[in-house]
């Protein structure tokens, strides 16, 4: 009967969180399924964890069929996978009338569409196992409604919610839902919303993390029994305080 070997998929993994999150479980899995659209990057990726951990690089676009098929392929021949990260993610910034409703539908695509698809694949495998560990990337604007961000907020609000029923139905099984949901945060996240008028230096210092916190207090939070996981303190202040706010509306 050959060894199991500890196994991570993780998509968005050329930089950012994606990239973290591969350094910060190299030492916890045998294999790492890489994905991300710039191969290149995956590659000198690998190039430093390769005394750590052996690494597969996919290029792939998942906000495609045609790269959703690419990971599904290479879940299935790398695979199983005891740790699922769906972390690839975009934002537009601007208001929901001027942007481009293909843009909108392409993040939609990546955020909502290859998360469910690649949790639908991975979830009977790891039921098999008994375990496994699903961390589907959320934000902190999943909990609070911002401008020029609408469909984006909403796409995580799906991923707070469909983690969180998820758990719900696969409790008892082993496997492990976590929503994470990061405030700002220092990754190349940003660089593409400052060309819409986003300005970082608007942001008080104190309010940024480093991706190396964010992912090492993901991981801290296995076994907590929280879904959702906002790191950093003054992230949770905020988003107990826009709850707060949300509820006191109702009536």
């Amino acid at each position: 009967m050959s060894e199991h070997k500890k196994v991570a998929l993780v998509t968005g993994a050329s930089a950012g969180l994606g990239a973290e999150f591969c350094r910060q479980l190299a030492s916890r899995c045998d294999v790492i399924i890489a994905i991300a659209r710039s191969v290149e990057r995956l590659q000198a990726l690998a190039a430093e964890l390769e005394n750590v951990v052996e690494m597969h690089c996919i290029g792939a676009d998942l906000t495609t069929i045609e790269g959703q098929t690419r990971a599904m392929e290479a879940l299935r021949q790398q695979g199983p996978v005891d740790y699922l990260v769906n972390n690839a993610g975009f934002s537009t910034f601007a208001p929901f009338a001027e942007s481009s409703i293909d843009s909108q539908r392409a993040m939609l695509d990546l955020h909502i569409d290859a998360t469910i698809t690649l949790c639908r694949a991975a979830i009977p495998f790891m039921q098999e196992r008994g375990g496994g560990v699903i961390i589907n990337v959320s934000s902190l604007g999943a909990l609070l409604p911002g401008k020029r961000l609408s469909v984006y907020g909403a796409s995580k609000a799906f991923l707070n919610h469909f983690s969180e029923a998820l758990q719900l139905e696969l409790a008892g099984s082993g496997i492990e839902v976590q929503a994470l949901c990061p405030g700002f945060t220092r990754t190349e996240f940003h660089d593409a919303l400052s060309d819409h008028g986003f300005a970082r230096e608007r942001i008080p210092a104190e309010l940024w993390m480093e991706s190396s916190e964010v992912v090492e207090q993901s991981l801290a939070a296995l076994g907590s029994g929280r879904v959702l996981v906002v790191p950093g303190a003054h992230n949770l202040a905020i988003a107990r305080t826009a709850l707060e706010k949300s509820l006191a509306q109702l009536g």
